[in-house]
């Protein structure tokens, strides 16, 4: 008879990432993306200040992530926030007053704008807010970091 942690590792093997809960953090300051979670490692490139990234591991003081664009480095856990934020990752985002798309709209987003994340509803929108202040709903489909 197979125990509970046993099924869970086949699981996890046969269906990886289906059991873990996507976390999200933004960059705190721009920073140095490495190929190994080391300053002796290879310098990747620089990430802006906002940036979101999917937290894949954390090691010390090292955290492995992914950004929108799907590549995978190392950070110095030092430089992520607990705020969170999203890239707008379609041609436009629009944002409107409630979470429909009949609602008033409020503004659109270009292609890699930040957006402070606010919350994702299971209609399909997230709520946002633009660092001028205005804030409204997304399609979720339309960003990146939820």
């Amino acid at each position: 008879m197979r125990t509970l942690a046993a099924w869970l590792s086949v699981a996890a093997i046969a269906f990886p990432g289906a059991a873990a809960a996507l976390e999200f953090r933004s960059v705190s300051e721009a920073a140095v993306l490495y190929d190994a979670p080391s300053k002796q490692g290879k310098k990747l490139f620089v990430i802006q200040t906002g940036t979101p990234v999917e937290v894949i591991v954390g090691l010390d003081q090292w955290t492995k992530v992914r950004d929108a664009a799907g590549t995978i480095a190392w950070i110095e856990r030092k430089s992520l926030a607990a705020a969170r934020t999203v890239i707008v990752t379609a041609p436009t985002a629009e944002v409107h007053e409630q979470a429909d798309a009949a609602s008033p709209l409020v503004f659109r987003a270009e292609k890699d704008v930040l957006l402070e994340f606010g919350e994702k509803l299971s209609s399909g929108w997230v709520r946002v807010k633009h660092r001028d202040g205005t804030s409204g709903f997304a399609r979720a489909q339309d960003v990146w970091g939820e």
